[in-house]
């Protein structure tokens, strides 16, 4: 519709809200009720009596007066559309409880910054930095959600975030995105579907146009996933939309919308090879924050392994109760953006890694275990071994070797010049020989002949025999 004749139409109240940025969509039926969905307090009910069934039914004639068409029961059903409003009308003899009207302002804006994402809890910057990061590659992106979550919205900013010599065309069957308008320097051309122009129409006609970036409306049929799948395989990128509980799930909601009985897993291979982002956002009424919250729940990464298998790996997921995790991103994704001028870092969400070191299977003292005879008193208590010095000879120590009747390994921390202390002894057994071999993170081998639960700290060493 043209923008000067749509101007002219009377809205009489509903003006009031048209020029609320807060609101962006109106919604009137049952007869005079009037719902409002708003981006703080999302949609709630308004009593207005001056917004009836004879407001809405004039409205509805003269946009399809000034459309060239007709509204009645032969012609039940209205599309009428502007620069920045969208309107659908429901004749009464289909919607039986009145005429049903739905008013969804499109603004020519982004209403998204970095600064609103972040203070409103809408991402994490460390995830909203990787985004940008796999824009700035050029990785193709699907944004999945329901209806009135936000979904054009974030494919807005996400293309704003584009670089400046990076041509852009939108195809769209109802004009939402407005990024010709938003940056008029840039180069964008915006292409609408309709009957004569369908998708695959329009899609051949913008590639003949060299552009770097393809924006496509919603997929919402299989028209437009194929459009989707040519455009992406033929070495364009892509950002679109598409209704899907959760970002995992995207290919296979793009597989049920193909009409055709197509190969599930060459299809779902191709969308994986050729997708490498898919992102889930939700709106819903919050009681943390006491207004409609927006967020991104669900970040994606598609890939194919070396045997063609699709494989997803769940970058960033957001429960409802706040709980966050993350998963670095893989070396298919870090190649991808690494050939497109990005290089991603391994953990890009600066994860802490447990700090655990290796677990020794070995003697750790094999190489210098010789160790000098020294003098030691037979009586339990207060007695101080004389120093231990430790030697480089190799030696193979065997702990089962070292228990026989009632021998005993013990765990000693030798080094040269050392004095050895506090030792784990058996006040019952007497030494007999000299000789010890001290063993480092050795475990105390069980001998059901020796009792150890009078072993104490002692300054003395006590050994029957040592191999």
């Amino acid at each position: 519709m043209n923008d000067a004749i749509f101007s002219q139409l009377d809205f009489g109240p509903i003006n009031e809200f048209l020029m609320d940025d807060n609101v962006t969509d109106i919604s009137y039926s049952n007869n005079g009720q009037v719902y409002l969905k708003t981006l703080t307090k999302g949609v709630y009910r308004v009593d207005r009596p001056d917004i009836n069934n004879a407001l809405m039914e004039k409205l509805a004639f003269q946009c399809s007066n000034v459309m060239g068409k007709t509204f009645n029961m032969a012609h039940p059903m209205l599309d009428a559309e502007s620069t920045e409003l969208r309107l659908n009308f429901v004749h009464e003899s289909i919607a039986t409880n009145g005429i049903a009207v739905l008013i969804r302002k499109t603004p020519a804006k982004i209403r998204l910054n970095k600064e609103k994402l972040i203070n409103e809890d809408y991402i994490t910057e460390d995830v909203l930095d990787f985004l940008i990061d796999c824009v700035h590659a050029r990785c193709n992106i699907i944004v999945s959600g329901e209806t009135g979550s936000g979904k054009t919205e974030l494919v807005k900013y996400l293309a704003s975030n584009t670089r400046e010599d990076e041509k852009i065309i939108s195809i769209e069957d109802t004009l939402e995105l407005h990024l010709d308008r938003i940056y008029p320097n840039r180069d964008i051309v915006a292409m609408k579907t309709n009957n004569i122009a369908s998708y695959t129409d329009v899609l051949v006609t913008c590639m003949r146009q060299n552009p770097i970036w393809i924006l496509l409306a919603e997929v919402r049929s299989a028209e437009a996933v194929m459009a989707i799948r040519n455009s992406i395989s033929s070495g364009h990128h892509i950002m679109s939309t598409i209704h899907a509980d959760k970002a995992s799930s995207i290919p296979m909601r793009m597989y049920s919308l193909l009409e055709s009985s197509q190969d599930t897993d060459q299809f779902l291979s191709s969308i994986h090879r050729y997708v490498q982002l898919g992102i889930y956002v939700k709106g819903y009424m919050s009681k943390k924050y006491n207004r409609f919250q927006r967020e991104i729940l669900e970040v994606c990464e598609f890939y194919v392994d070396d045997d063609n298998n699709p494989k997803t790996n769940i970058i960033y997921k957001k429960s409802l109760d706040g709980t966050i995790t993350f998963n670095n991103p893989t070396q298919h994704l870090r190649d991808y953006c690494s050939i497109g001028g990005v290089e991603l870092s391994e953990d890009p969400f600066h994860q802490e890694k447990p700090k655990t070191g290796p677990v020794s299977k070995v003697n750790p003292l094999a190489d210098n275990t010789n160790v000098t005879p020294m003098q030691t008193s037979t009586q339990n208590v207060g007695v101080s071994p004389t120093p231990v010095q430790a030697t480089s000879q190799r030696q193979v120590f065997n702990p089962q070797q070292a228990v026989n009747n009632q021998q005993v390994v013990r765990t000693v921390q030798a080094t040269p010049t050392q004095n050895v202390s506090q030792l784990n002894t058996n006040p019952q057994i007497n030494v007999s020989s000299p000789q010890v071999r001290p063993t480092v993170q050795a475990q105390p081998v069980n001998n059901p002949q020796v009792s150890t639960n009078n072993i104490a700290n002692i300054n003395s060493i006590q050994i029957d025999s040592i191999g």
